[in-house]
């Protein structure tokens, strides 16, 4: 599904648009976006990563867990 928006840019940003671009200006502002979307969801995992980390009280209960892992496993 696609939508139509209208935005707004200044000449610069509007030329270089237009030299990258190519005919093709939504195609290229929609990839964009998806990069910048990409790169924002990778931050947020590594922040929550970094976080749980730090977490000694959720570390402490993995270890619980990992415990049962090999549970009703034949070596």
């Amino acid at each position: 599904m696609s939508h139509r928006t209208t935005i707004t840019l200044d000449d610069e940003a509007f030329k270089h648009l237009n030299a990258v671009a190519g005919n093709n200006r939504s195609a290229y502002i929609s990839q964009l976006l998806k990069q910048e979307y990409n790169k924002s969801l990778k931050n947020a995992l590594l922040k929550a990563n970094e976080e749980e980390a730090r977490d000694t009280d959720y570390q402490k209960e993995l270890e619980a867990w990992d415990n049962t892992l090999p549970d009703g496993l034949d070596p």
